[in-house]
């Protein structure tokens, strides 16, 4: 069977993952962890359930763990419902995302969805990231807290990846649009990856800039994988030619996926107007020229510091803190 007509069918699949007001719910195939992914490190701990639909990821004082699909892509459809670890995870990063860093050393591309653990009584945050051709000093994150508990069941988060643009979806919601424009030139990623998932120690940056570090007392940190769903067109790693023409990508732009409705618009800008925390936008010390396809918006900026971070005052009102747990009385460190 053609790729465009396996393709057509996946998305024809109903799998209802999610639900949000106002938007149709993302309908897509879904496979077992074998047909799809091969374990890539830590293969100790990789526990995958008896039907081999769900992966859980361990970090331990041993090491971390990580999987990667069979197949690198150009272009597609890339899903996993995922729930996090819970209590103290300073210093923990579970990442969903898209790379060629293992093949095009100098000049990658990456698509990222990073989770940031946090100390307890404090949200993961997610961080959204797009390069292009190596273009790492350019630096195009946002960062979000989420209007739900990830550690207490599965969310599916999702990254859209057409030749025209990257929509990054949490549930059914898109929290991220990057439109490719000929001013970004090199910077919109443009060749074949895999996808990968993995958990790892990061306590040198991801929480309040390294301050809290991982404490393994509260391991093994476990973050599991369901729903997984690899939609485009394969690419042979070796030749570097697709396995199709382009009429899978055809179907995958023609498809309700890749249409931003308005009703699409409209949930992505109340879900930035209410949990985005930074944004590479309104970062203007760090990027006093905004990039090409930053699209400023008068009444979003006007909430952001100069350092592209959500001001104090809003912060605070938007998340407040959640109360001590029975028997486990807050440490001055948790503050």
């Amino acid at each position: 069977m053609a790729a465009h007509r396996l393709l057509a069918l996946a998305l024809a699949v109903t799998v209802v993952v999610g639900a949000a007001a106002a938007l149709q719910p993302i309908n897509v195939a879904t496979v077992e962890f074998e047909e799809g992914y091969t374990p890539l490190f830590g293969f100790d701990n990789i526990v995958r359930s008896a039907d081999d639909r769900t992966v859980s990821l361990l970090l331990d004082r041993s090491t971390g763990s990580g999987f990667v699909s069979s197949s690198m892509y150009q272009h597609g459809f890339f899903s996993a419902s995922i729930k996090l670890p819970s209590d103290y995870t300073a210093g923990v990063v579970v990442a969903f995302y898209a790379s060629n860093g293992d093949v095009f050393d100098k000049r990658h591309d990456e698509l990222d969805f990073e989770f940031l653990g946090n100390i307890r009584g404090k949200p993961w945050r997610v961080q959204t990231n797009v390069y292009g051709n190596g273009s790492v000093s350019r630096g195009r994150e946002e960062r979000y807290v989420l209007p739900f508990d990830p550690t207490t069941e599965f969310h599916r988060y999702s990254i859209l990846w057409t030749r025209a643009a990257v929509v990054f979806f949490v549930d059914d919601v898109p929290v991220r649009e990057v439109r490719r424009s000929a001013a970004m030139a090199g910077d919109f990623p443009s060749k074949p990856m895999f996808l990968y998932a993995t958990v790892w120690d990061a306590s040198t940056w991801a929480t309040s800039g390294g301050r809290y570090s991982v404490n393994y007392r509260y391991g093994p940190f476990v973050a599991s994988f369901t729903d997984l769903a690899l939609l485009g067109c394969r690419v042979d790693p070796i030749q570097m030619l697709a396995s199709s023409s382009g009429s899978a990508e055809d179907a995958l732009l023609a498809s309700d996926l890749a249409v931003m409705t308005l009703e699409k618009q409209q949930a992505m800008r109340r879900f930035r107007e209410h949990n985005m925390v930074y944004s590479y936008y309104y970062d203007t010390l760090r990027y006093p020229v905004p990039f090409p396809e930053c699209a400023v918006v008068d009444s979003e900026r006007r909430r952001f510091t100069e350092n592209g971070h959500l001001r104090l005052a809003l912060r605070r009102r938007r998340r407040p803190r959640p109360a001590a747990r029975p028997g486990r009385p807050t440490r001055a460190a948790d503050m």
